[in-house]
């Protein structure tokens, strides 16, 4: 069992000591009812009924001698039989109260008058013990997310089960506060072998898990502060439509009358960036006769054969990099390859050359803005590298669709999305300048079919589905779209851009 070496400081009580170590315990592996604690020059136990109980039973362990042994005696003498003094082996142990005690109150009393007389230490090793063993249900915990329409739910030493609501943390009481120790068994029971393995070498792990009939989740569980955190992102068996998702449904179809080139669907982390690409994905398994092959870490939606055929595969598993998955995807007749995630140079600059090659490819990518993510890409690779990877960009980016979902008016959230698509020659020339500025003007032009996200939070304003706080709380610019709403605000020419850039060069 793991020990923890815990600075109490000068404390009156060896029951303040227990509470201290108590504090410090429940945080890294739960409640115990039973407590250790260990000096240079004695032991201290607590012991108690129940997890929720005050702790009613003390015992100090110690090598006593001389004035120590003294109090021991005179502690035990005077408490009327309700605390004693054992001996074992050369230990003196001094039980509060005694196990035969008629007043236990008077016993701990006895303790109390003890540590007045001794000084307590103030640096203790401490564990606990007799944790909550009970069995973790998974199920249970999937019907919970489906009940709650929760995207994810934490476990952790100490609390209850804590679920991601509407990207709120709420508590729950489907279980009572859990120790590490049942974390641990159901890390172990839901993990593969290697994934199990991985978790005890690496301290973190991440894999898939199906809970037949309820949905798949991507579990991921790490080691903080040596205790086991443990978290599922629920995804259902049914993989959601543009309709379920509210995305416009003539936007994404539009995407899928494009047969090469690279569409990045971004956003931060819990944008729903996933979700979105497993209903494009899906839509092309239904609607086009193709083989789609996925690359993932883990596999998080799964697809069946509609009427593609699907191929995912799991790095790790199927393949030991993003690198060499792509590399090799262009060997298996793909139409499609579908990467979980663009997270290095390598994996990008294959991705790019399987969409300058005649594949559609469909990736993710971590930007706050659509107009930022030419430089995003750019920043991963060497300054004697960047213009030329700005060049295929601009000879392969089809589209690029940023995800922000903005609490709705009556509960829940709704997807808000900025789009550039790469389809006016004033784009095409400031992707390959690397200039943000001229791609943000661009998409506003009348000739693009782009749009910033100030013009879609203004509709969803518009059509009472969001507030206006919240409009302007996730806009990128709120005088834009507070121009936008007086009716005052105007699309920047494509050569005031020019002239600040010329402004800025004499």
């Amino acid at each position: 069992m793991p020990e923890f070496i815990l600075g109490t400081g000068r404390q009156k009580s060896a029951r303040d000591v227990i509470a201290i170590a108590e504090k410090e315990l429940v945080e890294k592996e739960g409640h115990p009812r039973k407590i250790v604690a260990r000096a240079m020059t004695m032991e201290l136990t607590a012991e108690r009924s129940d997890f929720d109980a005050t702790w009613d039973s003390f015992r100090i362990r110690a090598r006593a001698k001389g004035y120590a042994l003294d109090c021991m005696n005179k502690v035990a003498a005077e408490s009327g039989g309700n605390c004693c003094l054992l001996e074992e082996d050369g230990w003196h142990i001094l039980c509060c109260p005694a196990p035969d005690a008629k007043d236990k109150e008077k016993g701990l009393a006895a303790l109390d008058a003890y540590s007045t007389l001794v000084v307590l230490p103030e640096v203790w090793h401490i564990h606990g013990e007799k944790h909550r063993i009970e069995h973790i249900s998974a199920e249970l915990l999937f019907k919970a997310m489906v009940e709650y329409k929760a995207s994810d739910v934490h476990l952790c030493a100490g609390e209850p089960p804590l679920f991601r609501v509407d990207g709120e943390m709420r508590t729950s009481d489907i279980l009572p506060p859990l120790s590490a120790t049942q974390i641990n068994a159901l890390i172990r029971e839901i993990a593969s072998d290697k994934d199990w393995n991985e978790f005890n070498e690496k301290k973190q792990a991440s894999f898939n898990y199906h809970q037949s009939g309820l949905g798949y989740s991507r579990v991921s569980c790490f080691i903080k502060a040596g205790a086991p955190h443990c978290t599922f992102r629920y995804l259902p068996e049914v993989i959601p439509s543009f309709e379920d998702l509210h995305i416009p449904i003539d936007l994404m179809e539009s995407l899928t009358s494009y047969h090469h080139g690279l569409i990045l669907l971004v956003g931060m982390t819990g944008s729903g960036k996933s979700t979105t690409v497993a209903a494009l994905v899906d839509y092309f398994n239904s609607h086009h006769t193709s083989h789609i092959l996925t690359i993932e870490n883990p596999v998080e939606y799964v697809h069946h054969n509609k009427k593609s055929m699907m191929s995912q595969r799991n790095t790790g598993t199927d393949t030991p990099t993003f690198f060499d998955a792509v590399t090799g995807a262009l060997r298996h007749d793909p139409d499609i390859i579908v990467i979980g995630e663009m997270r290095d140079p390598d994996t990008i600059r294959s991705a790019i050359s399987a969409a300058a090659t005649g594949h559609l490819v469909i990736s993710t990518l971590h930007s706050n803005c659509a107009y930022e993510v030419i430089n995003r890409i750019v920043s991963f690779f060497a300054p004697i590298e960047r213009d030329l990877v700005k060049l295929q960009i601009r000879d392969c980016l089809r589209c690029v669709i940023c995800q922000r979902l903005v609490p709705k008016i009556g509960g829940g959230r709704l997807p808000a999305l900025e789009v550039l698509f790469n389809d006016i020659k004033p784009l095409n020339d400031a992707i390959v300048e690397g200039d943000t500025d001229g791609i943000r003007i661009g998409m506003q032009q009348t000739v693009s079919h782009s749009f910033l996200f100030e013009s879609y939070m203004y509709r969803m304003y518009k059509e009472g589905k969001i507030t206006l706080e919240n409009a302007h709380i996730w806009c990128t610019d709120q005088s834009i779209l507070d121009q936008m709403i007086i009716g005052t605000y105007s699309v920047p020419r494509l050569d005031s851009i020019k002239s600040a850039h010329m402004g800025q060069l004499k």
